[in-house]
């Protein structure tokens, strides 16, 4: 700017903010890109599940309050009920449960409530149900609900930290196990379902 007689210079402050929005764009564009590769690669069955035994009371508890601050903060009463197991990797059916618990505070609205419910809906399978309040979903938005970056609503998309792909992840993580997902909504309720092999009874030990 100095040749057309002026110049302009930004104040540290200006520069430190310009600086902190670009890495924060660059961690969400790395996140996005790790989310992709972990979808294609899952897809693709590439990524093996390990087979850990997995009691579902605990782990839904630590989500539930690694969630609540989040939950509390609009006003959401957000509760966990059940149990069961499942033999699975530990890491990639966290993820999943989080993911559903994360999609389904970010569409609760204030004062609304969020549950996650383990039950038994047939024999040999678990289903883990993530339940919220709201907004009932049209019947031709919930068959691809769980497709990469669909959004029912287009004008909810929100403040662009959330890539679109949390509840694609969900599916893949489903399917690297062998299980499936599921979605209805119906009366301001909305209830999404992890869906996996019930773990066998462990065999009592031989004796000696």
């Amino acid at each position: 700017y100095e040749k057309y007689g002026f110049a302009y210079k930004k104040e540290p402050e200006e520069y430190r903010e310009v600086l902190g929005s670009n890495v924060e764009e660059y961690g969400r564009l790395s996140r996005m890109v790790a989310d992709m590769l972990y979808i294609a690669k899952a897809d693709e069955g590439r990524i093996v599940p390990t087979r850990e035994r997995l009691r579902l009371a605990p782990l839904v508890g630590d989500l539930v309050e690694f969630h609540r601050l989040a939950a509390e903060e609009k006003g959401i009463v957000l509760a966990g009920e059940g149990d069961g197991a499942v033999d699975g990797d530990p890491l990639m059916i966290r993820r999943a449960i989080g993911n559903l618990l994360s999609n389904a505070i970010r569409h609760t609205p204030a004062g609304g409530r969020v549950a996650v419910a383990v039950r038994r809906p047939a024999p040999g399978t678990i289903a883990i149900d993530v339940v919220n309040t709201g907004e009932t979903l049209a019947a031709e938005h919930l068959p691809r609900l769980f497709d990469r970056f669909y959004r029912a609503d287009p004008a909810r998309g929100g403040d662009g930290s959330h890539s679109g792909l949390g509840l694609a992840i969900v599916k893949s993580s489903a399917a690297a196990h062998g299980g499936s997902v599921a979605v209805a909504s119906a009366d301001g309720t909305t209830r999404f379902s992890l869906l996996l092999d019930a773990a066998e009874p462990e065999a009592p030990a031989a004796d000696s």
